[in-house]
């Protein structure tokens, strides 16, 4: 299958030039020429399937022939190695655990799949792919896990400084070998606008060799929509099959998946996209006024994203018809301490400890539920596994916690890290300099 970029269809690149290219030269964002349809039987009968089934089932849908069956179904499940669990909080209510994988979020499965891709296409004697992500929480610690001695890769992270738990920054300042981290006084915002910049810059892409592990990259979009496959495979086994998706929404690349899910066939009746203060896609469902703002800093701190972007991506799926896109999504806006109490409520009334983002989603699907109510299940997707946010959860909460395996020897490793200014310029230098 070919992709092209959202500002000019008629552009057509293979998936293995989108996925080194990630940016087109338009500015644009690669989405595939058409949605694979998948065959009914199989959706019919998906509870029948294994996770890891269902996932090289869709990765094949994308790629076809350009990688073959048998090397496909290796990077799958070596890279799908961990579960996706749905867990039930009451008869209606689910939460979709996302944090079993290393980084204890849910961008392990973008960045472990697509850090096989790349290992993959690149061959032995290859320049050097360097690797540029700029991260809000999240993605720089599983992007870090996922290269971390990949061959012929290296990668630079960009974070903004005092913006990120200690965890996160831990996740991807410490782990040294091919994996730089740049601690970028500013915000999100300003870390993604450099990486754009340099992947526009032809003097810059004429020495390195660049790509990125941003959400930008249709790699990291295509295994985000394995879990909402096999979300349904799980309900369906438990004679469930109609269902509402609460996701928490930063970037929009999460919720852009389960769209990109739905459009490929997946039966889902309605999404739910939920926001902290950083609302510039809840206004823009409400006024049909696409503005976007300078982000703001919250305790869901991967959320904090002013102008999203892979918002384009989904308004493509669309048509760019905002009747359709209000028809299948609904947004709810919440702020931090409206935060904490979701927090509170989900221990108090199920003994769930929920990090910040989670309870968010939390809110925002039982807001949906008040406004329509009904017989599904409402499922709200945990993206982050709460020990990654000891600072925003109360202490007699947080003791309830169990630290995943290895999570405890973060703290014990040296901080590799180098200050950086908001100023393009200096982060051109210091990726010349440092080739």
């Amino acid at each position: 299958m070919q992709f092209y970029s959202t500002n000019n269809k008629a552009l057509r690149v293979s998936f293995q030039e989108a996925v080194f290219n990630s940016l087109p030269e338009d500015k644009g964002l690669y989405m595939p020429e058409a949605i694979p349809q998948l065959d009914p039987y199989f959706i019919k009968n998906i509870q029948q399937y294994s996770f890891q089934e269902i996932a090289f089932t869709i990765a094949k849908a994308f790629i076809g022939d350009d990688i073959p069956e048998n090397d496909l179904k290796e990077i799958v499940n070596e890279a799908i190695n961990f579960d996706a669990p749905v867990r039930f909080l009451d008869a209606e209510t689910a939460v979709l655990e996302l944090f079993h994988g290393p980084s204890y979020a849910f961008k392990d499965f973008g960045a472990r799949f697509m850090s096989r891709i790349m290992g993959y296409f690149s061959q032995k004697g290859d320049q050097l792919l360097d690797v540029l992500v700029a991260t809000s929480g999240d993605t720089g610690g599983a992007v870090a896990l996922g290269f971390l001695g990949v061959e012929g890769t290296r990668v630079t992270i960009l974070y903004p400084k005092g913006k990120v738990s200690k965890v996160q920054e831990e996740q991807l300042t410490t782990n040294g070998q091919n994996i730089r981290a740049l601690e970028v006084e500013g915000t999100f915002d300003d870390c993604q606008a450099l990486v754009k910049q340099a992947f526009n810059d032809k003097e810059l892409n004429g020495v390195l060799r660049l790509t990125s592990a941003n959400s930008i990259n249709i790699a990291r979009l295509i295994p985000q929509t394995f879990y909402y496959f096999w979300t349904y495979a799980q309900l369906k086994s438990q004679g469930m099959d109609e269902i509402v998706f609460t996701v928490p929404s930063g970037n929009f690349g999460n919720i852009g998946a389960g769209l990109l899910a739905y459009k490929m066939g997946l039966p889902v009746s309605h999404f739910v996209a939920a926001t902290n203060v950083n609302d510039t896609v809840p206004r823009f469902l409400k006024n049909g006024q696409y503005e976007p703002k300078p982000s703001v800093q919250t305790l869901a701190n991967a959320m904090d994203v002013g102008n999203p972007s892979n918002w384009v991506r989904i308004q493509d799926l669309f048509d760019q018809d905002l009747a359709q896109l209000k028809a299948k999504i609904t947004s709810y806006t919440y702020n931090d301490q409206e935060t904490v109490q979701g927090m509170e409520e989900l221990f108090e009334k199920y003994k769930y400890v929920a990090c910040p983002h989670t309870a968010i989603a939390y809110l925002a699907s039982k807001a949906y539920r008040l406004d329509q109510p009904g017989h599904y299940a409402s499922v709200f997707l945990s993206t982050a596994h709460p020990c990654k946010f000891p600072e925003a959860i109360k202490p007699e909460v947080y003791q309830y916690v169990k630290l995943p395996e290895g999570a405890s020897l973060l703290a014990d490793k040296e901080k590799q890290a180098t200050e950086m200014p908001v100023d393009y310029q200096t982060f051109k230098t210091y990726l010349l300099v440092n080739n």
